[in-house]
């Protein structure tokens, strides 16, 4: 049996506008070296931060900060032997079937953070019973405690709610928009960091300014996401090749293959947090195919990367799935 582990954090997400993110991006920083868990995800409409309970007690209040109500715990899948030995698949791709589809099953709403390193899937603390008695038949699923990991069971999180044995709901096919920049996603020794603060401070402040209009265009070529994320000593750097070009060729690291990656960008309108499926609509098809799948939700939409060598076969995959129901 597979097992899963709950990451010892309670996690805030949060939405800091443009206007004021110079200020509020100092005081992230600062405090992700306080965090075991911190991510920023730069988009062309705003910037979302995930970080713990501790880096969010050094967040002061400000108009320009919208924060996300629920309390999400994250975990991860330690190991996975469901799927076939033959698959050389990354990513969401791996848990596709095993966890994002059953949880959709289950009307569990996921926030999906793919970093170099794993694949953390960040659920509602209000759905944790629901979860653990999901997953438990598939996973040996533990928590950590005082340093020491502890099995939990479905009867040691009960809080009210119960597994949900309505009929699945239909989700909503949205729309998606695939611009043409390629992505890297890449790792970085954290004692390297103080070296190339300048240079975040430039991809994320200087390389670009915000437009009077930030939402992409069906036609528009490029669309600009960088994200970073510094989770138990681990840092995880996702940008296209022209942010990379501006840092240290010697100090980022990724694959021996140095693969390149497409964007598909999920949503036309912002998401929310309460609609359920939606990586599971992305993710299946293409577990379906075996293609390697990074994911990253943020406070508007998501955004699945693929192999740039796949990117057509994809493109095809899901505009099958949005014709389907014109046709049908």
């Amino acid at each position: 049996m597979n097992n899963m582990a709950f990451f010892p954090v309670s996690l805030t997400l949060l939405l800091i506008s443009y206007f004021s993110f110079f200020f509020s991006f100092f005081l992230c920083l600062l405090s992700c070296f306080r965090c075991k868990f911190f991510s920023l995800t730069e988009t062309p409409e705003n910037y979302t931060v995930v970080l713990d309970e501790e880096g969010f007690k050094e967040l002061r209040p400000s108009e320009h900060l919208q924060v996300e109500s629920a309390i999400w715990l994250p975990l991860n899948v330690v190991s996975n032997g469901s799927a076939s030995s033959s698959s050389q698949a990354v990513g969401v791709t791996k848990i596709a079937k095993s966890v994002i589809a059953p949880l959709a099953q289950q009307h569990v709403s996921v926030f999906m953070l793919s970093t170099y390193q794993t694949d953390f899937i960040l659920v509602k603390e209000k759905d944790l019973s629901v979860v653990v008695s999901t997953l438990e038949e598939e996973f040996n699923i533990y928590k950590e405690e005082g340093g020491e990991s502890v099995p939990v069971h479905c009867q040691d999180v009960s809080n009210g709610l119960h597994k949900n044995g309505r009929e699945a709901i239909q989700p909503t096919v949205h729309p998606v928009l695939i611009p043409k920049n390629q992505f890297c996603v890449m790792s970085l020794d954290p004692d390297t960091l103080p070296s190339i603060a300048t240079t975040l401070i430039d991809v994320l402040f200087y390389s670009s300014s915000p437009k009077e209009d930030p939402q992409p265009s069906p036609s528009q070529d490029c669309v600009k996401f960088f994200s970073f994320s510094l989770i138990d000593g681990y840092i995880s750097l996702v940008m296209d090749t022209e942010a990379q070009r501006q840092f240290p060729a010697d100090l980022l690291f990724t694959s021996s293959s140095g693969e390149l990656w497409r964007m598909v960008r999920i949503g036309g309108q912002p998401l929310g947090f309460d609609e359920c499926g939606i990586v599971a609509q992305i993710s299946q098809p293409l577990a379906d195919s075996d293609i390697s799948a990074y994911y990253i939700s943020t406070f508007s939409f998501d955004h699945a990367l693929v192999p740039e060598e796949d990117i057509v076969s994809v493109t095809d995959m899901l505009q099958h799935q949005r014709n389907e129901p014109a046709t049908s």
